[in-house]
């Protein structure tokens, strides 16, 4: 596959490592796992899901153009808040978090934004047109298909957005959520 974007994951093994979705990723060679902050990336975008800013058509360059690295924060969705707050502090990667997504996975299957790590990583693969790189990505686990089955809509849409402001106005054209003032 030409042009395959940097996949990495910070592990803060939070939970259980046969379940991991990045841990099965790494082993399988589809993206590089690390336990210390000091081996990650120096340029390229972390995601994590309470930073407030989405991934959107401005971020892509630094993915497709600019070498920039896609890193996926690996944590227990019980401790997020300390999870993100530590990574943060030692990391220059530009935060985004995700457009509302459906879950696929069999512990938050149908929950809107409780993705695994994989999910995370191969939404974003998708919304910046690096759709083959994302199937390979979830063709790891037996419910990766149904991740893009159940999102086909709101990624084909997302990915078509011409702004972070547009790609946040969607969601609320696939998903019944509050409107903010």
């Amino acid at each position: 596959m030409a042009d395959k974007i940097p996949v990495h994951a910070i592990w803060l093994a939070q939970d259980d490592p046969k379940k991991n979705t990045a841990v099965r990723l790494s082993r399988r060679g589809d993206l590089r796992l690390h336990e210390r902050f000091n081996q990650l990336p120096r340029r390229g975008i972390i995601l994590e899901p309470l930073c407030g800013k989405v991934l959107g058509p401005e971020d892509h360059a630094l993915l497709l153009e600019e070498g920039g690295a896609l890193v996926g924060l690996d944590c227990s969705w019980a401790q997020i808040e300390d999870s993100v707050s530590q990574v943060m502090k030692k990391t220059k990667l530009k935060g985004r978090m995700l457009p509302l997504l459906l879950a696929a996975n069999p512990v938050n299957w149908g929950k809107p934004g409780k993705m695994t790590t994989a999910e995370a990583l191969a939404a974003s693969l998708y919304l910046i047109g690096k759709e083959e790189q994302a199937r390979k990505l979830l063709a790891a686990f037996r419910w990766g298909e149904q991740f893009f089955i159940l999102n086909k809509e709101p990624l084909d849409a997302y990915s078509a957005a011409k702004s972070s402001e547009e790609l946040v106005k969607l969601q609320f054209e696939f998903f019944d959520i509050d409107i903010p003032e």
